[in-house]
């Protein structure tokens, strides 16, 4: 492999997206069981770390379908002959999405760090091609499916789930119902945390496997999909799992506290609503947004109860965040492209 300059840069940016991934994003996992106080935040810190590890690597080794889905979404295969335009771009639209994250966590906004990623790339690839052309439709109708089945599946089944809980556990005694959805809602923790890792993590190599093509350290098969090696798994469960030791309590308290009040039971309901919800979008290779997914699975658990019990400003706040990902991160990694083409 011949590290060129553009290269390490896209490599070191890739792990510090990695990184800001694990700080801003996996927080949402463990949010509910912080907020209901059956972990405390630095236990659940670290089995954030431990199963966000996990996911990424034990997915990515079964079905690797959300990478592919991520590193053929556009083509960055339109620079001048011989020029290191690709990685430049490529480069760039890390950088976006970098300072559009951080941002996002220096005001407490829960926004998706995929969505984020997807919107930075896309318009880096359109600044490299001058026009949509760039964008690989079949594959980026992907992300719009998922936003879709995310936000029903997601509330639909969190609805759903905590009605039926309700039903089943009517008649045991609060005392052991709470100890029970306690231990239930770790395992609901620790099931979110490996989704989170088996969603975001392979996105992110995703776009790692897409530097080294672009130069010529790594080959497409004839569908077009990488073969992740191990060490290369490895390196982004690490490097995710030390976002999250940093920890991320803004998010936290935005998800899990100050959006709906959730009891142990409730918590539970919308863990593994959430988590059957990724699961199923990870095994059909659609790039979800495990924040927007947690998220509508607390909304639903919250409409169950009575829709007066969701802060719906807060719901607002995050709305709009979500709204302004694609244009705004979009529209950085745009003009971020276009200035580091200018000046190199």
């Amino acid at each position: 492999m011949i590290l060129s300059v553009p290269l390490v840069i896209s490599i070191v940016l890739v792990l510090a997206v990695i990184f800001v991934n694990g700080w801003t994003d996996a927080p949402n996992a463990i949010a509910t069981a912080v907020s209901t106080r059956c972990l405390t935040p630095r236990n659940a810190v670290l089995l954030a770390v431990v199963f966000n590890a996990l996911g990424a690597g034990v997915m990515t080794l079964f079905n690797a379908k959300v990478a592919e889905t991520i590193s053929n979404m556009v083509s960055f295969d339109t620079g001048r002959s011989g020029s290191n335009d690709a990685l430049i771009v490529l480069a760039a639209s890390l950088a976006a999405i970098v300072i559009w994250a951080t941002a996002a966590w220096y005001f407490g906004i829960p926004t998706s760090e995929s969505h984020a990623l997807i919107a930075g790339i896309t318009g880096g690839a359109i600044a490299l091609g001058n026009g949509f052309s760039a964008i690989n439709m079949s594959e980026w109708s992907k992300v719009l499916i998922g936003l879709g089945v995310s936000t029903i599946l997601g509330f639909g089944s969190g609805f759903l789930f905590v009605k039926l809980i309700g039903l089943l556990f009517r008649n045991m005694k609060r005392a052991a119902a709470n100890k029970f959805f306690t231990n239930g809602q770790i395992f609901g923790a620790a099931s979110m945390a490996f989704m989170h890792g088996a969603q975001d993590g392979q996105k992110f190599m995703g776009v790692f496997m897409l530097a080294l093509f672009l130069n010529g350290a790594a080959e497409r098969g004839a569908d077009g999909s990488f073969t992740i090696a191990w060490w290369l798994i490895i390196l982004c469960s690490v490097t995710m799992g030390l976002g999250t030791s940093v920890g991320g309590y803004r998010i936290i308290k935005a998800v899990g506290m100050d959006m709906v009040k959730l009891e142990k039971y409730q918590g539970f309901a919308a863990d593994i609503a959430a988590a059957g919800c990724l699961l199923l979008s990870s095994l059909t290779g659609l790039p979800v947004s495990t924040t927007h997914t947690k998220t509508t699975a607390i909304m639903g658990v919250g409409c169950a109860r009575r829709t007066s019990s969701v802060n719906w400003l807060v719901v607002k706040d995050m709305v709009l965040a979500w709204v302004l990902t694609f244009p705004g991160c979009g529209l950085i990694g745009y003009l971020m492209a276009k200035v580091c083409l200018l000046i190199f």
